[in-house]
């Protein structure tokens, strides 16, 4: 299916998100995300679908001062 990942258009297999974090490789990082401008909790994403013309944000924590 088509969706956005971080403002750019990706073709998935994932049907949800904790699968589609697997499917980009983020599967052991420890992310924020949101689906459709909502946040979705990490003990949320396996309940998670994933729809076509989603748009889903992946937001890594970056260390530096």
């Amino acid at each position: 299916m088509l969706i956005q990942v971080n403002g750019k258009e990706r073709e998935v297999a994932a049907p949800t998100l904790a699968a589609l974090l697997d499917e980009l490789g983020y599967e052991e990082a420890a992310v924020s995300t949101a689906l459709n401008e909502s946040f979705v909790r990490a003990v949320d994403r396996t309940a998670t679908p994933l729809q076509s013309g989603d748009a889903v944000e992946i937001l890594v924590p970056r260390q530096g001062g």
